[in-house]
């Protein structure tokens, strides 16, 4: 039986890697071993206990405000331990975090095997995201597979170097994980008005931090007192460099509901109640037009450019002005609307896992 450790830190990966761990766990011939580093506690542990995905080892790694340094350095050591330990097969990790850079080392350093799930994303500017270019380049360098959600992606790879046979598009497994859960009658567990269009916000991208985040604060203010057939549902970051300014700001105002961040499965609910969604997040730039939701983008770039390219998802950055042009322009002209809301999902067909778990059968076959 060949062990695959995979591993996961926060709620994006959680989301993006279940998945892939239901899916390998119904091969025999795999043992699925489970490795939670907690980069996020709580936001983490629901999700895998909405799938029923339970930990074999847990690091606990959150602290309060940690730099990046500290949680970089934390992060190799107790995973220098794990591999000691659990001698795992394989590796894999997703996406573009501190968890799946460090992963992605260790495993080098232990000349592990570490397949990369959503390979390839890119913006080509080390600053934009920040840390997440950086990380998921690394990981790249380190990688043997390179699961890419899109042909763009794996183009993204070649042009850096990697080798055609290392690459395998697969779709993004956040439409793996988006069509198991949006089928069920789930609910959102807020009161919204239902005479009112909802516009779902979420912003906590590090890039916005300090006055890039005031100002998409003062344009979600200013839409909502100038919009009251309106209603901004706005689930707040922990992190105080969002939740304070978000409540200094925003609080008070009748048609604004701020609440802590929603469970995945009411999120996907709240997707699909939304009008359409102003978000800096990667997955809501994946998930929300499979579900026929418009999205405006708080930031400057995306790695993520397929679904810009097809027309539903526009890139506002953090000006206070082009985000309420942009959005005012959807709550005001329904053709704009109707064009965005068409439903199209460039990121794939619910299949990514499967093809990430056949991959590895091959490869372990071709070893026997």
């Amino acid at each position: 039986m060949k062990k695959i450790l995979c591993v996961v830190g926060t709620r994006p990966e959680a989301i993006k890697m279940a998945p892939v761990i239901l899916e390998l766990q119904k091969n025999p011939d795999f043992d699925v071993r489970i490795l939670a580093t907690a980069q996020h506690r709580h936001m983490l542990d629901q999700v895998l206990g909405f799938f029923n995905i339970d930990p074999h080892i847990d690091l606990n790694i959150m602290r309060p405000n940690q730099a990046l340094t500290t949680l970089t350095a934390r992060l190799l050591l107790e995973l220098d331990d794990v591999l000691l330990e659990e001698k795992p097969d394989v590796i894999l990790a997703q996406g573009d975090t501190t968890t799946v850079m460090t992963v992605a080392l260790a495993a080098f350093y232990h000349r592990i095997p570490f397949g990369h799930v959503e390979a390839g994303l890119r913006t080509w500017d080390m600053q934009n995201p920040f840390p997440e270019e950086a990380n998921r380049v690394i990981a790249g360098r380190l990688a043997k597979w390179h699961f890419a959600p899109t042909k763009g992606s794996k183009e993204n790879l070649l042009r850096e170097g990697v080798v055609d046979s290392d690459i395998v598009v697969t779709g993004n497994t956040v439409i793996d994980a988006l069509l198991m859960t949006a089928d069920k009658d789930i609910e959102i567990g807020i009161d919204l008005p239902a005479d009112k269009k909802i516009v779902l916000v979420t912003s906590h991208r590090r890039e916005n931090f300090g006055e890039p985040f005031n100002d998409i604060c003062r344009a979600l203010k200013h839409l909502a007192l100038n919009n009251q057939n309106v209603h901004l549902l706005y689930p707040v970051h922990p992190n105080p460099n969002v939740h304070k300014v978000a409540h200094d700001v925003l609080s008070g105002i009748d048609n604004i509901t701020l609440c802590d961040p929603l469970d995945y499965a009411p999120f996907v609910a709240a997707m699909k109640r939304s009008y359409f969604i102003i978000s800096d997040s990667g997955g809501v730039q994946e998930e929300a037009p499979a579900l026929g939701k418009p999205v405006l983008v708080l930031r400057e770039e995306t790695e993520r450019p397929e679904a810009v390219q097809e027309g539903v998802v526009e890139l506002v950055g953090a000006s206070f002005a082009k985000i309420v042009a942009s959005t005012q322009k959807l709550l005001d002209d329904t053709a704009v609307y109707s064009e965005m809301a068409r439903g199209v999902s460039p990121y794939g067909d619910g299949l990514a896992s499967r093809r990430i778990s056949g991959v590895l059968k091959e490869y372990f076959d071709k070893k026997k």
